[in-house]
């Protein structure tokens, strides 16, 4: 029985992490994954969608050039041409950087199988042929992932009704599909479709308002991007029923007001979740308990009850990112080797990036969940249309918001970016969070001119009372505010008869 210090079970963006982290410090590592190297941060997941999502935007640029209502004939083969060089770029690049490393050390090594539990120390790796190997390892750290989650009674065939594994491999644009589920992923979708022009898209949304974790101005601004763009969204609707009909879908709605509607489209996704994939590790084997949901594998800071075996990514039950489940593997790792205290993950200033029509990027709390967990906070937004950058790109929808403590420190607990550069613009908030640090630091930059980020600049300085547009002055799109129980307290409010009565007078000579 060959003997690991390691063994990674799963091969995805946590796995691989993993085990390049186990070889900083040295150690015999086994990397198993049952079928494809990279997971869904390759296949089917972030970088086919994202490929995609790049490529839709661009030709909704070039729509908007040319009028809205002109099609520009791309077919789906050829995204996904362009998805798949993709995908092999990157997994050309994994495959590579293992074997390489497998060639100069001893210290990995790549199996293609299933594992399993025997003990808490043994473990079983089925091969595609069915030879099955056990290996002995003193830790073992559990990145199996997830697989899109679907409802009973539906039948999900990846040809009609299709889950994210199945929608980038259809055969041509559908003329109509409906989506089930308004979170990121089915927004996402909804706008990439959207955007080559070719598709009418329906959005299912049991709730009053897509989005529904994040706060209003967010959640209005993208569901007012995507119909115009001609997505309908069913607000406060629950599916009755979906079923294959005359080689389509047929779905039926129950409205708030008690009415339905039945509509025929072409194709259906489900977009209402994920499930861990853990059936077929034999946890009780291990004597691994399961999280007090009965979901999740139970964590403490990526430790499972078991101390020599951990989960992370999804199956962790935290957060279901690429960006969490390389940190999560990548500190467990820490953990399991160093020999020094490790200090546990914080995850309150994790960034995100929803790739909607705008970009939406955020870390931290926001406002809604500010309020929830009763906390005072002062507010600061800055619309995109105030930024010199955005005006001379012609991308003047969106936003920048900041939510700091209420008191002299201001510390950062939030940030939300929507519009262009939102991605890149968040990091300077997440590291002040980071750090623990309030707002003066970043009023006292020189940011480079002209760019996005002078608007969380001017974020600061309005809640330091030093910005250059004031907010009771450019009301429509400048706001600033203290947030105690539930009350918005204005703040930096100019005397009347120091404001302007008309903003013209803003250039009048006098």
């Amino acid at each position: 029985m060959e003997k690991y210090d390691l063994c990674v079970i799963g091969g995805g963006p946590a796995g691989y992490a993993a085990a390049m982290r186990a070889i900083d410090f040295g150690k015999k590592v086994i990397l198993v994954e049952k079928s494809k190297l990279g997971g869904y941060g390759i296949y089917d997941g972030a970088l086919a969608s994202k490929t995609m999502w790049e490529l839709s935007n661009k030709i909704r640029t070039v729509r908007e050039t040319i009028g809205q209502d002109r099609r520009i004939d791309m077919t789906f083969d050829e995204v996904k041409k362009i998805i798949e060089e993709a995908l092999f770029e990157r997994k050309f690049q994994l495959s590579c950087h293992l074997r390489i490393i497998h060639s100069e050390t001893d210290l990995i090594t790549y199996e293609r199988g299933e594992a399993s539990f025997l003990t808490a120390k043994e473990i079983n790796i089925c091969k595609p042929n069915g030879e099955n190997v056990v290996v002995f390892a003193d830790h073992t750290l559990i990145a199996t992932g997830s697989r899109p989650r679907v409802i009973p009674g539906i039948d999900v065939d990846e040809k009609n009704i299709l889950t994210s594994d199945g929608i980038l491999h259809i055969d041509s644009f559908p003329k109509s599909m409906v989506i089930l589920g308004a979170g990121v992923i089915g927004c996402e979708f909804a706008a990439m479709f959207s955007n080559f022009g070719q598709t009418k898209v329906y959005l299912i949304d049991k709730a009053e308002r897509i989005l529904p974790f994040e706060d209003d101005d967010v959640a209005d601004m993208v569901a007012t991007n995507l119909e115009e763009n001609g997505v309908v969204v069913h607000r406060g609707s629950q599916l009755i029923r979906m079923e294959h009909k005359n080689g389509g879908v047929e779905y039926e709605l129950e409205n708030n007001d008690g009415t339905r509607e039945v509509i025929q489209v072409e194709k259906a996704m489900l977009s209402i979740g994920r499930v861990p994939n853990i059936e077929n590790l034999n946890l009780d084997n291990a004597g691994i308990a399961m999280s007090k949901r009965g979901v999740h594998i139970g964590d403490n800071d990526t430790q499972t009850n078991i101390p020599h075996i951990y989960a992370v990514g999804d199956v962790s039950g935290n957060l279901a990112l690429v960006n969490v489940g390389e940190r999560e593997a990548r500190h467990a790792v820490v953990k399991m080797f160093a020999d020094f205290p490790v200090k546990p993950i914080q995850y309150s200033n994790i960034s995100t990036i929803m790739f909607l029509n705008p970009e939406v990027a955020a870390v931290g709390i926001n406002v809604q969940q500010a309020i929830e967990q009763n906390i005072p906070i002062r507010v600061s937004k800055v619309d995109y249309s105030t930024i010199a950058r955005a005006i001379a790109m012609r991308k003047t929808n969106g936003f920048f918001k900041i939510i700091v403590s209420d008191d002299d420190e201001m510390k950062v607990l939030g940030m939300r970016a929507v519009g262009e550069h939102a991605s890149s613009a968040i990091q300077s908030i997440a590291l002040l969070m980071y750090m623990g640090k309030g707002i003066d630091e970043l009023a006292h930059m020189i940011h480079p001119h002209p760019s996005i980020v002078e608007g969380i600049q001017e974020c600061v300085r309005m809640l330091l009372g030093k910005s250059i547009y004031k907010s009771s002055v450019f009301k429509d799109k400048l706001k600033c505010y203290r947030l105690v129980n539930g009350e918005r307290i204005p703040l930096n409010v100019i005397k009347a008869n120091a404001a302007p009565k008309d903003i013209h007078e803003l250039d009048s000579s006098k």
